[in-house]
This record gives C-alpha cells, sequence and structure tokens, in this order.
C-alpha cells in the first residue's frame, strides 16, 4: 500500500511539471525557467541567443 501511495505522489507531480512545460511552450516561452523571460524584458541572456 505504501508504495502504491509513493508511485501516485510521483506520478502526480511528474504530471504537474508535464502540464506546466506544455502550458508555457503554448504561451509562447523561450526557456521556461527563466523569469525574465515571460516578463517582456530582453534581458535574458537565454533568450538573447535564440
Amino acid at each position: 500500500m505504501k508504495n502504491l501511495i509513493l508511485i501516485l505522489v510521483i506520478l502526480v507531480i511528474v504530471g504537474a511539471a508535464i502540464a506546466k512545460i506544455v502550458n508555457e511552450k503554448r504561451k509562447g516561452v523561450k526557456c521556461i525557467g527563466c523569469p525574465d523571460c515571460s516578463s517582456g524584458k530582453n534581458s535574458c541572456s537565454c533568450c538573447e541567443s535564440e
């Protein structure tokens, strides 16, 4: 029973991460981990390289 609960918790965490990535990519964010890329500023080094 403990293993089942652990597996379900891990699946929920992974599912939430995948949903976050999909939603951000639909918004057009180039690098999801960078808070400056979605703010409209061009001061993000990862956004400048693309």
